[in-house]
């Protein structure tokens, strides 16, 4: 549970960093999400989350 935390705080860190040094590209990358089908959104997140969790397992493995 505590890696767990680790790994949102990590992700709000970084987040937060690409906004506070590029706003105006991170506004103009948000515009460019309305133009994306919902399948490509889809499509996507899975293939983000699938990496992920493969980064994960090999991680945990070692």
């Amino acid at each position: 549970m505590k890696e767990l935390i680790i790994a949102f705080g990590l992700f709000l860190f970084i987040e937060g960093i690409l906004y506070a040094i590029f706003p105006s590209k991170m506004k103009n990358m948000l515009k460019k999400l309305d133009l994306l089908k919902v399948n490509q959104l889809r499509f996507g997140g899975l293939f983000f989350a699938v990496i992920g969790f493969v980064i994960i397992y090999y991680i945990k493995k070692i």
